[in-house]
């Protein structure tokens, strides 16, 4: 029987999924192995190579076995893989910009290669793993990492938008002057927004920003002390052991994810909210807080969507690898060349 694997490439390490036709992991947890994406294309499809016969061994099977490889990347980049001609923050080599990464992937491995973003890739498989498949289904994923990723599945199906560009919700705008604590503060995004989500939910918008006006707020604190790249690291495990300051950070980026939740209820009413990345890789007892501050956050819903759940994404490190897995299988079922 054909193998699919899925392979979620990182600026800094590529994860590895295998699937059967069945649609049964054949590798729980994580399989990492080092991208040297820094290092260029030439490199880092090598490394993809040597890293997928790792996760075959792993597997138990073959690497003559693989039929098709669905691959996710961080953007931006076309709905098809091609890598923006301006760069990118996670691959920064000059010969990265503007290579149709699949293309090049696939002749590589001499095998078929699909692709979604990161943040779809991930959203896929929360809405899989929470609904199963043709359930005809709408969900709404918000993933909190170095930037603010995620996805929208309508009916079952990634919404990719003409240019690739569906599902881009980090950027979505938010009236974030309602935020408690944020007063007085500007959250810029990398992208040149104003008061975007991922100006304020992420890691780069703790580091950027939120550290540093709460640590004006609580002068003394041991953060103060360290550098702000270093202490904006520590501030979710300090949140999680209590730490005020830190769950005021905490406080803002769940109460912004309910500002947005609120916008996408509104648009898409959805079976289904998802929230995924180091936000909630804590305790349960920190998640459920973080749950519940993200639902203080959001503004009276109407009676008819105040029971909308919000889900924990799960096998959240492996979840793009799953993702893409799952999109590379769809294909693998219609393609006349699988047998």
């Amino acid at each position: 029987m054909p193998i699919i694997a899925g392979v979620d490439l990182g600026g800094t390490a590529v994860n590895y999924t295998l699937l059967d036709f069945e649609g049964r992991f054949l590798i729980d947890g994580l399989c990492e192995y080092p991208a040297r994406s820094v290092e260029g294309p030439e490199v880092c499809l090598q490394q993809i190579e040597a890293g997928l016969a790792i996760a075959v061994r792993t597997a138990g099977v073959e690497l003559s076995e693989v039929a098709v490889v669905g691959l996710d990347t961080p953007g931006p980049a076309s709905a098809t893989g091609v890598l923006s001609a301006k760069g990118s923050t996670n691959f920064v080599h000059p010969a990265w910009a503007g290579l149709d990464l699949p293309a090049a992937l696939s002749a590589k491995l001499g095998r078929p290669v699909t692709y979604l973003n990161d943040g779809n890739a991930g959203a896929l498989w929360g809405h899989v793993s929470i609904f199963g498949a043709d359930k005809h289904k709408t969900s709404i994923s918000a993933i909190v990492g170095t930037g603010l990723g995620g996805g929208v599945i309508v009916n079952d199906q990634v919404v990719k938008g003409r240019d690739g560009f569906g599902g881009e919700l980090g950027h979505v705008l938010l009236p974030y002057h309602d935020l408690p604590g944020l007063e007085g503060a500007t959250p810029r995004c990398n992208c040149g927004r104003i008061g975007d989500l991922e100006s304020v939910c992420s890691l780069t918008a703790i580091r950027n920003l939120l550290l540093p006006h709460f640590l004006a707020r609580h002068p003394g604190h041991e953060l103060g002390a360290l550098p702000v790249a270093d202490a904006a690291k520590r501030v979710r495990g300090r949140a999680e052991a209590g730490d005020v300051m830190c769950r005021e950070i905490f406080q803002v980026q769940a109460r912004a994810l309910g500002l947005f939740f609120d916008q996408m209820v509104n648009v898409f009413d959805p079976d289904a909210l998802i929230v995924g990345g180091g936000a909630i890789e804590a305790s349960a007892v920190f998640q459920r807080w973080f749950v519940a501050e993200i639902r203080a956050g959001m503004p009276a819903q109407r009676a008819e969507q105040a029971d909308i759940p919000i889900h924990l994404m799960p096998n959240g490190d492996s979840a793009g690898a799953r993702g893409a897995a799952l999109d590379a299988l769809t294909f693998a079922r219609t393609s006349t060349f699988v047998s």
